[in-house]
């Protein structure tokens, strides 16, 4: 099902709709048909964070089609895309987790680039944000802590202290997505600057190199039983940590101004590769209930299954329209006045995309629950971004908010 056409409340430029088919076509001319070999080269590289041969070749056929960078709405170094007409591609991309490195859309290196473009110097730009933007190397983002609870950011215990020419970083992160990847080669981290300062102006954010002396990845994080190949979750420690003040982002105290830029696109992202991905889980159930048959008939003719399947047309197409929504208003009004929106999507794209991939588990029978199928994978995907980018409890509370302040 498409929602982009001409005949949609939020339809998109031709420009946009081209790039988008030419996404899909290549998601389903290359990028699929590439799975099991992708999924046997990370089985018999050096580990599960080397980037597999046919990943690289992928990308070499994108950027030469000109399929790169799209998130970024800068012209010059992206697509020059608004916050809507990005988010019909990355419901195509959604349908394969390592997809949106192909075309150098993956998180966390988004967020991290438009971080960067927003906000960073000349020669923050031309040390880090030239290569991520050629694909050239891969980016973390150190925030979430183990000893308190990052849901709450101003909990952060993470120290960044000036000492001359230089920040001094102390602390120990977890969940820094992208830190096991073997082409990481910088991080932007979150820490205090200024315990004294109010609320939120005591944090700022930092450019760390993975290889200054003092960083230490200490282990892996798998989730729910899996190693996320391509780039992983790590525990990192930062043991006095030396970098140019000329590191600093922004300026002192401004964390949490970069933190609210990076996150509203992030999550315009998140929740339609999300749609994308329940959008091939629905394909995979309704294919699977006409080729099986039990108690006499096709699964597709057992009424519980058809539900099934009407639930999960429903419940897709109700979590897109809200996405198009927030988008739409990101684009209308900025992200500051899509708060609400973005909230809401942030809290129903994964429930959704849970639930239609539970019930696609549940008609593949024992297959769904192994690698034989995306499926399970793809459960754990949406189950983390229950908790990414902010859990469901902090988005909820956010909606209430708003909506008491609008009652009389």
């Amino acid at each position: 099902m498409s929602t982009y056409d001409d005949a949609s409340p939020f339809p998109i430029s031709p420009r946009a709709r081209g790039l988008r088919d030419a996404v899909k076509a290549f998601m389903r001319e290359r990028i699929l048909p590439a799975e099991a070999l992708f999924n046997e080269q990370v089985a018999k590289g050096p580990d599960p964070w080397a980037a597999p041969p046919i990943l690289e070749e992928l990308k070499r056929e994108a950027r030469a089609a000109g399929l790169w960078n799209l998130f970024l709405p800068d012209a010059e170094h992206g697509a020059g895309l608004t916050n809507l007409e990005y988010a019909s591609i990355a419901e195509e991309t959604g349908r394969v987790f390592w997809a949106p490195e192909v075309f150098n859309c993956n998180a966390p290196d988004t967020g991290n680039m438009e971080v960067l473009h927003r906000y960073g110097t000349p020669a923050q730009k031309a040390q880090w944000l030239a290569p991520l933007l050629a694909g050239e190397i891969r980016s973390c983002f150190a925030m979430t802590e183990p000893a308190v609870a990052s849901s709450d950011a101003t909990n952060i215990e993470t120290r960044i202290r000036r000492d001359g020419d230089h920040y001094v970083i102390d602390g120990r992160k977890w969940w820094t997505t992208g830190a096991m990847s073997r082409r990481c080669r910088i991080a932007i981290l979150m820490g205090k600057t200024d315990p004294t300062a109010a609320k939120h102006l005591q944090q700022s954010m930092i450019l760390v190199p993975m290889d200054a002396p003092g960083v230490k990845v200490v282990r892996p994080l798998r989730t729910l039983g899996f190693d996320e190949p391509g780039h992983g979750h790590a525990e990192v420690v930062f043991d006095g940590v030396r970098v140019p003040a000329g590191n600093m982002l922004l300026g002192e105290g401004r964390g949490f101004e970069i933190a609210q830029g990076r996150l509203g696109p992030g999550r315009i992202h998140h929740c339609m590769r999300l749609i994308g991905v329940a959008e091939r889980a629905l394909e995979a159930m309704c294919a699977r209930a006409k080729a099986r048959v039990a108690f006499g008939k096709a699964l597709a003719d057992q009424g519980v299954v058809r539900q099934q399947i009407a639930l999960s047309r429903v419940e897709i197409d109700q979590a897109r329209l809200l996405v198009m929504n927030a988008a739409h208003l990101m684009d209308l009004r900025g992200n500051k006045a899509a708060r609400a929106e973005i909230a809401m999507i942030k809290v129903v794209a994964p429930r959704m995309a849970q639930a239609v991939l539970d019930r696609a588990i549940q008609v593949h029978g024992g297959g769904g629950l192994c690698d034989d199928h995306f499926l399970g994978y793809a459960f754990t995907g949406a189950r983390i971004l229950r908790l990414a980018d902010g859990p469901d409890e902090v988005h909820l509370e956010s909606i209430a908010k708003l909506e008491l302040r609008r009652a009389v």
